[in-house]
């Protein structure tokens, strides 16, 4: 007896089509599992059999085989419960499916033969919709995520048995293992009201605004750049100036998510398992994440053995945000480089190639030096670092690092502190972020990506060309401070988008001077070093 199910597992944050067959042969009772199975499907087998008979069911007394194909595939998740169940089932002959749609069965099984939701459905479900699949059957914790999917039928149960009740409304036999099997006709009665609506995008902005930042107006216009072409961003200086403060209200006046752009973020999160409310629809705010400076290279890039997503990617078309950026290992640091100009992360295995999406802005924050207080105009508070010291502490950060980081902004003390200083509030900073980011779009269409730091090559060179004054000012100050061809481009990129937030289509010559003016760790005289 001979018999094939479809279900999926998660190969990265994509999801892939699984074929489950089950063979049923005479032979000693034993059941098998093959395919390259991790310990958790090993262990399918006995919450199956215990799941089965405590439905009523009979599991097999027979030699019974179970491959999971492609073969040659490494397979984790207790995803498949629910296809090597019913594939039994109707193997045995206990049990028939309906034919009219392709069917895809996702979900582990208690002992009971109750249904638990597991991670990636969204991944699982949009890949099996790209194969033919019309259907998929699963347990009812994930069909609010399985429903975000469209034109896809989503049948959700949350027991065993409803399977069997539903079968003893249209069989002639009401005990299986006779003459005639429990037989399905139609799934449409397990169909939920799972159909989840376009998230609406809320209105109101969160509680933090920057209106509660009192003063430190220069620092706001470099985040207000920073948001509306997605640069990345650093900020420096003394402890308690508001830095982290500054950062955290970024995603305040980000633009939200794009349709693809929230299904792309929402596909990440389900896989990793970080999707608090999966049928509350897309994420459509930006996420922000904020690890420790204690994280392995494995946490911030992604990896396993078979690799999951790393903080890079949970931050995808969001913001990464690195507090205390030398107090991170400087190896962990180092793997930054590569998604940071590819937008990707690609992770190698002996069987395979991963890779992950990785498109985020960059904010951190750092002291000027170790003490914290270089530069610092407090009488009490003076810098009792050596220069040795000085640049033992920014060597913690490479160059080549530092070079991907589009500006680096010095936080000084406040020197207002009265709450009548004119302040801007996180409404009036997102209005020009969107007025820019708009801009940039009706530019670009579709051709070249929707924000100015992802401009390369000749679309860099078509759309932020310089008149001879900006051109030689900036050849010059290349010149002077020895930086790279990447800190040129991204001073050109840079330029632009203040072109874009003052509603300039041409980039003028002070705009490219405040974009240099921002490159501060490049000019000695600002690092107290040397």
């Amino acid at each position: 007896m001979y018999g094939k199910m479809h279900s999926t597992c998660l190969y990265g944050i994509d999801g892939v089509i699984i074929q489950v067959e089950v063979d049923i042969s005479n032979g000693l009772p034993q059941t098998s599992i093959i395919g390259l199975p991790d310990s958790a499907i090993r262990e399918a087998v006995e919450r199956v059999r215990a799941g089965i008979k405590n439905c009523g069911f009979t599991f097999p007394l027979q030699r019974v085989t179970i491959n999971l194909a492609p073969a040659d595939l490494k397979k984790e998740g207790s995803a498949f419960d629910l296809a090597i169940a019913l594939g039994i089932l109707v193997t045995s002959g206990q049990l028939l499916l309906p034919q009219d749609e392709k069917l895809l069965l996702i979900g582990e099984m208690a002992l009971d033969g109750s249904l638990r939701p597991v991670n990636g459905v969204l991944s699982m479900v949009d890949r099996a919709k790209r194969e033919g699949f019309t259907a998929v059957l699963l347990p009812e914790e994930n069909a609010g995520e399985a429903a975000l999917i469209d034109h896809m039928n989503i049948y959700a149960i949350r027991h065993l048995n409803e399977l069997r009740q539903l079968a003893a409304e249209h069989s002639a036999a009401d005990v299986p293992g006779k003459d005639q099997p429990l037989r399905i006709q139609t799934l449409s009665p397990l169909l939920k009201a799972t159909t989840v609506a376009a998230a609406s995008v809320p209105d109101h902005l969160p509680a933090e605004d920057y209106a509660d930042v009192l003063g430190q107006l220069h620092v706001k216009r470099a985040l207000t750049i920073a948001a509306a072409g997605m640069h990345n961003i650093l900020l420096i200086g003394p402890p308690g100036t508001g830095k982290t403060m500054l950062i955290k209200r970024l995603p305040t006046i980000l633009p939200f998510m794009t349709e693809q752009e929230a299904l792309e973020t929402t596909k990440i999160f389900s896989a990793a398992g970080k999707l608090k409310e999966p049928g509350s629809g897309l994420i459509r705010r930006r996420p922000f994440r904020s690890p420790h400076h204690t994280i392995s290279s494995g946490g911030l890039i992604g990896g396993g053995t078979i690799p999951k997503p790393g903080e890079v990617s949970l931050a995808h078309r969001g913001i990464l945000f690195l507090d205390e950026l030398p107090e991170f290992n400087r190896q962990v640091l180092e793997v930054l480089r590569q998604p940071l100009e590819d937008k990707t992360v690609t992770i190698s295995r002996a069987r395979a190639v991963h890779t992950f999406p990785a498109h985020f802005m960059l904010a951190a924050s750092m002291n000027p030096c170790p003490c914290g207080y270089l530069g610092s105009d407090h009488p009490e508070h003076q810098c009792t670092c050596s220069f040795s010291r000085i640049a033992q502490y920014r060597a913690k950060i490479s160059g080549p690092l530092l070079d991907r980081i589009d500006l680096q902004v010095e936080v000084p003390r406040p020197k207002e502190w009265s709450t009548d200083a004119p302040s801007l509030s996180s409404a009036e900073m997102r209005n020009q972020v969107l007025e820019a980011h708009a801009r940039q779009q009706q530019r670009y269409g579709s051709g070249y990506g929707s924000w100015n730091s992802e401009l390369t090559g000749s679309a860099l060179r078509r759309f932020a060309r310089l008149d001879s004054a900006s051109a030689d000012m900036l050849h010059q100050t290349i010149e002077t401070l020895g930086l790279s061809m990447r800190a040129y481009d991204r001073i050109l990129k840079l330029a632009r988008t203040i072109a874009d937030l003052d509603g300039q289509e041409n980039i003028a010559f002070n705009h490219v001077a405040e974009a240099i003016q921002y490159r501060n760790l490049d000019r000695p005289q600002i690092t107290g070093v040397g």
